[in-house]
């Protein structure tokens, strides 16, 4: 597999008062991730519109409401429908409000940035200056994915200029389906998460928790193997395992429960690196199925970064990204996870040396240097056919790094 780490340079071609609408399935407000990391960036140059998904109300309108944040200029977009009105009836509702919004604020042709192919649905017919699908996740193979978001991601991908991908797994899946497809794996704030290295206060709800503490956080959805964790937990009594993040898709009956097993709840970005400094090793418990099949957790630079060492069950992108790194732990199954949360701890006793070859690795895994990249690749496609797709060949993956 040849790699190649260069993009051509080319100037800005989209004008700053191009505005940028982003299309998530995700609200703004509920986890910070990818999509935010990115339209943060974005927001910087120019104005950013986050379209959530629509909202029931029990008006006999559709309208809009416009959601401005204290700590950013995006500004979510929260579509009210009516809850009686049919698929169609919605759609269209939903392609006159993106018209006005588009006219309320200039007119100018808007970046379209899609999150979840469901949306094209009601988007298809804007005049886009450029249209990016940034596939982060296989959302088919979640639950309760809808029956038509395959068809609607082929309709997205055939209209795109380009195609990113959250992981490498991903992208080769999806490589022969656009001409203008990259991988970009997660990225990592690392100055935002080295403060958990540092002395700090420990939250009031988890101060009294006992230590040793391996700490995941969040969502709590399907793709965590709750068998593992209870098992894991029962193995080992003596150690507490720690959970931060809301709950989704599952039933909270259905989490494991004892005594060294401990739900905080939903935490803020903010105070991650607080919680972290609590913990001794981290952990990423997913199991293996079709919703983890191509996942690329951004969780994996943030605990590194951090500087907690990592127990994971052997997702491959994280096993094909960190299998050489000091410090994380890959399982099997049950008894090889609790042999790596041992070692694990082992690790977080000794000296920090493991960190020097960590820390060299996340310096090539900035979020800025992502943002760099795929704003470059969005404005070529402005201006000319992408050149970067014709250097590659079949077993070609482009990654883009911090050298871009």
């Amino acid at each position: 597999m040849n790699v190649l780490n260069s993009f051509p340079q080319t100037p800005d071609a989209l004008p700053i008062d191009t505005p940028l609408i982003c299309f998530s399935h995700l609200r703004w407000d509920f986890v910070l991730q990818r999509p935010q990391h990115l339209m943060q960036r974005f927001s910087q140059d120019r104005q950013v519109f986050f379209f959530e998904e629509f909202i029931p109300t029990d008006h006999h309108l559709a309208y809009l409401e416009i959601h401005p944040f204290a700590d950013t200029s995006v500004k979510a977009i929260r579509p009210r429908v009516p809850h009686w009105w049919s698929e169609a009836e919605r759609d269209r509702a939903l392609s006159r409000l993106l018209d006005d919004l588009i006219l309320l604020h200039g007119g100018r042709r808007p970046i379209l940035w899609f999150y979840t192919p469901m949306m094209y649905s009601f988007a298809q017919h804007v005049d886009a200056a450029a249209v990016v699908y940034d596939c982060m996740d296989e959302l088919a193979n979640f639950k309760f994915a809808p029956p038509q978001l395959k068809d609607m991601e082929n309709a997205l991908m055939a209209r795109a200029d380009a195609v990113f991908t959250g992981g490498v797994s991903l992208y080769e899946a999806k490589r022969d389906l656009h001409d203008n497809i990259h991988a970009f794996p997660s990225s990592v704030d690392s100055h935002h998460f080295r403060a958990a290295r540092n002395s700090v206060a420990d939250p009031s709800d988890q101060a009294e928790i006992p230590h040793p503490r391996l700490g995941f956080y969040g969502v709590i959805d399907e793709r965590l193997d709750l068998d593992l964790i209870r098992a894991a937990a029962a193995a080992r009594p003596d150690y507490s395992f720690v959970f931060l993040g809301p709950i989704a898709k599952i039933s909270p009956s259905d989490l494991p429960r004892a005594a060294n097993i401990h739900y905080l709840g939903h935490k803020s970005y903010a105070d991650l690196p607080s919680y972290l400094a609590g913990w001794d090793a981290a952990l990423m418990p997913f199991a293996l199925n079709e919703a983890t099949r191509f996942i690329s957790p951004t969780k994996t630079p943030e605990y590194l970064a951090a500087g907690r060492p990592v127990v994971s069950t052997k997702i491959a992108d994280v096993v094909r990204t960190y299998g050489d790194t000091p410090g994380v732990f890959f399982a099997d199954d049950a008894d090889s996870f609790v042999s790596g949360c041992d070692a694990a701890l082992a690790t977080a006793r000794a000296d920090t040396s493991w960190l020097e070859a960590v820390d060299k690795m996340l310096a090539r895994s900035s979020w800025d240097a992502t943002f760099k990249s795929m704003a470059m690749i969005v404005d070529q496609t402005a201006v000319d056919p992408p050149l970067a797709p014709a250097l590659l060949g079949k077993n070609d993956i482009l990654v883009h790094s911090e050298r871009d």
